[in-house]
């Protein structure tokens, strides 16, 4: 697939923009898209660990360090 190259060939800024181009326009019509019942799971499942006091909150700024540490 010749758009898969070109892709490659983008800036990171570009890539970005493509991506927001896409994202805009795959949210113009979101109430079509139905959630995957896996989704509403998973979240029913991070609930009740939140209730619980099972489950860590994790500021974005901490979550974004760790991340960047797990995959460098």
């Amino acid at each position: 697939m010749s758009n898969c190259i070109e892709i490659l060939n983008l800036s990171k800024e570009e890539k970005l923009r493509v991506m927001e181009a896409i994202w805009e326009d795959l949210s113009k019509d979101d109430d079509q898209i139905e959630s995957p019942d896996w989704h509403l799971q998973a979240i029913q499942e991070t609930d009740q660990r939140l209730r619980s006091e099972q489950e860590n909150i994790v500021g974005w700024h901490d979550a974004k360090k760790e991340l960047r540490k797990r995959f460098e």
